[in-house]
Parts: structure tokens; C-alpha cells; sequence
């Protein structure tokens, strides 16, 4: 888990120093040309980094049925609402299937970090649902006994038990 934790924390130090890099190296070379106009919107990459982190600091909360907070714990769609509502702003439904007919449908192949997994935990359609790390790995509050904790979806009990995905980006802000 530690690994993991440094891992994904050594992950975003690589990508905000490319970032500065890549924002140094454009203002070097436009600065004599035009004023540079700063985007300071987040994409949803910086929003799906926010959503792991939030995740990741929750590692270890316990399971509680109808749990949405890490004071009184968290069920799977609790966990999953409260960690998009830090992370993102955005406020979704509370049961994992109402949670699974928002965003955009991506094929299993085509997951990236932040996206929602969902599973058939209840002989249901749609009765669990976690956040994609990447790696086939994903974090979730499981069941009653356990805690928020990453799992591998390459398993046997989840691989054979995974519903579908769907990716909830924000939709861009007014800026008037």
C-alpha cells in the first residue's frame, strides 16, 4: 500500500515539473511575440489527480451501510459521492446504479485514472461502484468488516463480477 501511496505521489510530482516545464518553455518563446493569456480552469486530468488523492486519504475509513462521511464511515456510494464532491464540485446520486447512468460509457480497455467501476456484488446489476486508479486497480469501501482500500480488479471475484465503467466529467464553467 505504501508503494502504492509513493507511487502515485512520485506520478503527480513527474507531472506538475512537465507541466511547468512544457508552461516555461511555451512563455520563453511567446513572450517577445503576444502577452500570454493564462488558462487557470482545471482540466478534467487535474480533477481526476484531485479525486485520487481525496481517495487515497480516505485509505482505511470503515465500511458503514448508508455511511457517507469519513466521521461515520462510508458505504460504496457514499464514499465514492463524498469523494467527487471534495475532489470536483460535483454531486451525484446516491446509490451506485443512480451513479452509474451519469457520465459518459468507457469500455474496460479504455479506463483512465479517475473513471467509476462498477460491479454485480449483489446478484444486481450496478451494486458496487469504485474509483479507477489505473493499472487495473481501483479504490472502494467494500462491505461490512472492511475498509476503503485499492483492489485489484484483475482478481477472480472482481474480474468476473465487473458491470461496466463511466467517466463523469465536469461540464466547463460559465465564465460570465
Amino acid at each position: 500500500m505504501y508503494k502504492l501511496l509513493f507511487l502515485m505521489s512520485l506520478l503527480c510530482c513527474n507531472i506538475c515539473l512537465a507541466d511547468d516545464l512544457i508552461k516555461a518553455a511555451n512563455h520563453a518563446s511567446t513572450a517577445e511575440e503576444t502577452p500570454e493569456i493564462v488558462n487557470t480552469t482545471p482540466t478534467w486530468s487535474d480533477k481526476a489527480q484531485e479525486v485520487l488523492m481525496q481517495a487515497l486519504s480516505l485509505t482505511g475509513i470503515q465500511y458503514k451501510y448508508g455511511g457517507k462521511s469519513p466521521e461515520t464511515g462510508f458505504d460504496c456510494s457514499g464514499f465514492v459521492r463524498y469523494v467527487f464532491s471534495q475532489a470536483t464540485k460535483i454531486t451525484l446520486p446516491p446509490t451506485a446504479r443512480a451513479i452509474s447512468q451519469m457520465g459518459k460509457t468507457v469500455k474496460k480497455d479504455e479506463l483512465q485514472p479517475g473513471d467509476l467501476v462498477f460491479f454485480n456484488t449483489l446478484k444486481t446489476a450496478f451494486s458496487h461502484v469504485g474509483i479507477y486508479m489505473g493499472d487495473n486497480k481501483f479504490i472502494h469501501s467494500p462491505s461490512a468488516g472492511g475498509s476503503v482500500r485499492v483492489e485489484s480488479m484483475d482478481s477472480a471475484y472482481w474480474n468476473k463480477r465487473f458491470n461496466g465503467a463511466q467517466r463523469i466529467e465536469a461540464a466547463p464553467e460559465n465564465p460570465h
